[in-house]
């Protein structure tokens, strides 16, 4: 859906309504966005006013947003100027994206004041300008330098010029043939493009659905029905219908006549749904794959370091040979010829006297060869005990990591990857690459306390009356295995799977679980594993005062006696 001049001039004629409210609030909750609290006939309204490059637009808002401890110095500016003053009209021209809200008040000394803000909605030139009652600038959320922009003068101090356009005005047209003329209507298969690239404020996205969804293939049909939809942007007869793939999935909306009146500003609202649902798809999902670009990064450095402790244990298998070696030479040193050697035959006594060559350093000494061959054993011998060590941490380790990314697979909000980011920020393993991606480490913390009444947010089922909790990540797995759960609730796990903690809570009131409920816990323990797609899953399940975790082991590491099996397929109860 393109936030298009039409579109544009819809939402602020239903804005039009909000001529007269005071401005009470400013906001800045980033560098692209300024949200205005209005105050209107005892109620409360949020103008928010974003100029992101894809998703400029401005529309009333329900949604609230974080903002900054320190308020932007643009944000302090538009609050000294802005607060107290009642928005006296808002203007839109023709179908530019180009926005003018009118201020008036007064100030201390009782003299009327006005104040102007543009809304400029061009994509990566889009703006929002602050002018005094001469058009001068005062300033604006960005600056623009015509040498570097080859555009306008954006600057505090210099008067303000409205943007220019090559474009065509549609609102100038005098009838169809005068659409027409600027129309090559022997490209009907690029028309789209041509109407969008010749006159101002129409969008492609809206001249597909014209054509696509109602049908429409002829010119003067397309042009009534882009006149019509104009003509009814400031009577509240417009809403949003849905574009559906073959699939039947909505892909898009546009912009279509209703036959009933919309309810009060239900286009502004149906935009604030719309682009939140989007901008909140569009962090989640940059924010995970950056995540998940650290961990695969981990995970690669991990099986690196595996694949190099397995080529050092391979040497390893030799070192018996070195040693037999070292021996028969050692034994036989009374008939070796006592000078230096390529090779030498001997009968090996380890293997029924075959015999056996054994290449030597002719550097050496056959007797000194036989040490070096000691040396050589003794030395991998030792490295077995160190890489063998070395291989179990490394295999845990790659397990751990393994688990987070099934978190990460898993995963569905940014409060998600919040705790995923602060577990994996406690974890040395993980030490490099987060110092690289400092800009990471300013997602806020939100800590679990030993509080059993603590407010946490696992998945709830009800199974037959009974109380079920699924852990959504590592810590909050701990933190309901080990701190939330009563001794005598059952827990359940995928057995070799990685999944979350499952707790089947115990209730005095009701009878001993029966084997029927315990399946069906199973099988929501297996749709919570990474083995949700497969068939006939193990899962483990016991008493919770069988579950312990070893002393200095990962978050979500634990260890458990006293357990049954299952094997269920997973599913939804």
């Amino acid at each position: 859906m393109a936030f298009d001049g039409i579109v544009t001039k819809a939402i602020t004629s239903e804005l039009s309504e909000l001529c007269g409210s005071r401005i009470d609030k400013v906001f800045q909750p980033n560098k692209n966005e300024i949200i205005l609290g209005l105050y209107l006939d005892k109620k409360n309204y949020a103008l928010n006013i974003c100029i992101d490059a894809q998703n400029c637009r401005i529309n009333l808002t329900t949604h609230s947003k974080l903002n900054p401890q320190v308020a932007p110095n643009f944000c302090m500016l538009l609050r000294k100027n802005l607060i107290g003053l009642k928005l006296k009209n808002i203007i839109t021209f023709d179908l530019e994206r180009l926005i003018l809200l009118e201020f008036e008040g007064f100030d201390e000394l009782d003299d009327i004041v006005s104040k102007k803000l543009i809304i400029e909605l061009m994509g990566k030139h889009s703006n929002v300008i602050l002018l005094d009652d001469i058009n001068i600038i005062i300033d604006s959320l960005r600056h623009i330098k015509e040498v570097d922009e080859n555009y306008r003068d954006i600057l505090p101090h210099t008067k303000y010029e409205f943007p220019s356009s090559n474009k065509f005005n549609f609102l100038d047209l005098k009838n169809f043939e005068d659409f027409k003329n600027h129309i090559d209507t022997n490209d009907f298969n690029n028309l789209p493009a041509q109407i969008s690239e010749t006159f101002n404020g129409i969008s492609k996205s809206f001249i597909n659905s014209i054509i696509n969804k109602l049908e429409i293939q002829n010119l003067e049909g397309i042009y009534n029905y882009i006149n019509t939809t104009i003509e009814t942007t400031n009577t509240n007869n417009l809403h949003f219908e849905e574009i559906k793939n073959k699939d039947g999935i909505t892909k898009d909306y546009f912009l279509v006549n209703s036959i009933n009146p919309n309810n009060k500003f239900s286009l502004n609202f149906f935009i604030d749904d719309f682009y939140y649902t989007k901008e909140t798809s569009e962090v989640f999902k940059n924010y995970r794959n950056t995540l998940l670009k650290l961990i695969l990064d981990t995970l690669k450095k991990y099986n690196k370091r595996l694949s190099n402790i397995n080529e050092k244990l391979k040497e390893c298998e030799n070192m018996e040979k070195y040693r037999i070696y070292g021996e028969l030479i050692t034994a036989n040193l009374y008939k070796i010829p006592n000078r230096n050697i390529e090779e030498i035959e001997l009968e090996n006594y380890y293997d029924n006297n075959n015999k056996i060559i054994i290449k030597l350093d002719k550097k050496f000494l056959p007797s000194i060869n036989a040490k070096n061959f000691f040396k050589k054993y003794s030395k991998l011998k030792n490295a077995l005990e160190v890489v063998s060590k070395q291989k179990q941490d490394t295999l845990k380790e790659l397990n751990y990591i393994e688990s987070i990314v099934y978190e990460l697979e898993n995963s569905s909000s940014v409060d998600e990857l919040t705790y995923i980011f602060e577990e994996i920020s406690e974890n040395d393993i993980f030490k490099e690459k987060l110092s690289k991606s400092s800009k990471n480490s300013k997602v806020k913390k939100s800590k679990l306390t030993k509080n059993k009444n603590v407010s946490f947010n696992p998945i709830k089922y009800t199974v037959d009356g009974y109380t079920v909790l699924v852990g959504r990540n590592n810590k909050e797995n701990d933190y309901l295995s080990l701190k939330f759960a009563n001794k005598n609730d059952i827990w359940f796990h995928t057995k070799d799977f990685h999944g979350s903690h499952t707790i089947l809570k115990i209730d005095a009131n009701l009878p001993y679980p029966s084997n029927d409920i315990l399946t069906k816990v199973a099988k929501i323990a297996a749709l919570h594993s990474k083995a949700k797609n497969s068939s006939n899953v193990p899962v483990d399940f016991c008493e919770v005062k069988y579950v312990k975790k070893p002393s200095g082991s990962r978050p979500g590491m634990v260890i458990y006696s006293n357990n049954k099996t299952l094997n269920v397929t997973p599913e939804h109860i």
